[in-house]
């Protein structure tokens, strides 16, 4: 018998965003494989995370996906659902909503953030009562004069790998301090899944490098002339991989017109102030669509259109502090919403 740590990972009740919460169980396995189904439900105080009464407090954490965790030794994490008491999903689960069984909806996110000192609470790079030089010099740049952070970016590049997570690449952005990291999943609630273990092994790795993630979209305000942070997703399923079609391309993209709000509703918190129509976005208060246009709320790649009219669609609206599991929700709810038949 081996004794094995599991950290159980689920969203809180907090709205519009929601915050990360974990806790570890230890429990005794023979020959553990490492499987959700080898797994238990468990249980939190949900008065303590906005999720319940004090007066009938326990909220159920069902496991839903399980990853090792690089940095325990007999260690691993768990993503759970929050379920009620009666085992439905809890309100603030949004994973549940996920209209996608069959995994016929395939995403990559591109998660974008601000790397910040816990001492000045600034982004690395930025100095105390003044600015750096203007963006332009640091996206995906080179040396210690525009690059800040690489070290815990690197490090938790090889923890999301090492815990098997289908980790795609990183880059610095266009402001100081700025990162991205981009994860692929076939399936909705699997891009979700990694997303969030990523997110927590991220935040979990600041704790020994005196930072803090900042996934605000605008964390130096709406009138800056910086870049905001976004997570823009990429998204198709078999039509769009398949079809070959310019005009189902362009159905697919006009059914997103009419659920403008819907869709900015749970793109993440704050997101007016980074969808402004400049700095490579489109406003918040319009939709268009377009090949290659990164102004436009929609991008057709390049590639698709090369391919023949065969590929994916890019949806460059979310903001870096969405929940994948919501706007992975309301873009096939959108998607198959179209009249394409």
């Amino acid at each position: 018998m081996a004794k094995i740590k599991l950290e159980y990972i689920w969203l809180d009740g907090y709205f519009p965003t929601q915050n990360m919460r974990s806790k570890t169980k230890v429990e005794e396995h023979e020959n553990f494989q490492g499987t959700v189904e080898e797994l238990g439900m468990w249980s939190f105080d949900g008065s303590s995370t906005k999720q319940a009464s004090g007066g009938a407090s326990d909220c159920l954490l069902k496991p839903i996906a399980i990853y090792p965790d690089p940095a325990r030794i007999n260690g691993y994490l768990v993503m759970t659902e929050v379920l009620n008491a009666d085992e439905t999903p809890h309100v603030s689960n949004g994973r549940a909503t996920i209209d996608d069984d069959d995994d016929d909806f395939w995403f990559g996110f591109e998660q974008e953030y601000f790397i910040m000192d816990t001492k000045t609470q600034l982004p690395l790079g930025f100095p105390i009562g003044g600015y750096p030089a203007p963006q332009g010099m640091y996206y995906c740049s080179v040396g210690g004069l525009h690059t800040h952070g690489r070290l815990l970016v690197e490090e938790h590049a090889n923890l999301c790998i090492d815990a098997g997570l289908n980790f795609e690449g990183i880059n610095q952005e266009v402001a100081s301090g700025q990162w991205e990291f981009q994860l692929f999943a076939k399936g909705a609630k699997k891009a979700g899944d990694e997303i969030w273990i990523a997110r927590y092994l991220l935040d979990r790795l600041t704790e020994k490098y005196g930072f803090y993630i900042e996934y605000h979209p605008k964390p130096l305000g709406r009138d800056m002339d910086w870049n905001g942070s976004g997570m823009h997703a990429n998204f198709s399923n078999h039509v769009l991989r398949t079809c070959g079609d310019k005009e189902i391309y362009g159905k697919i993209c006009e059914a997103f017109r009419p659920v403008v709000k819907e869709h900015i509703a749970v793109y993440g918190e704050f997101n007016d102030q980074r969808l402004t129509g400049l700095h490579e976005t489109a406003s918040i208060h319009d939709f268009s669509w377009g090949v290659s246009d990164r102004g436009a709320s929609i991008r057709i790649p390049i590639i698709a259109v090369q391919k023949g009219w065969k590929g994916w669609l890019e949806d460059r609206r979310p903001a870096s502090n969405g929940d994948p599991y919501k706007i992975a929700g309301r873009i096939i709810k959108t998607v198959k919403s179209a009249n394409i038949s």
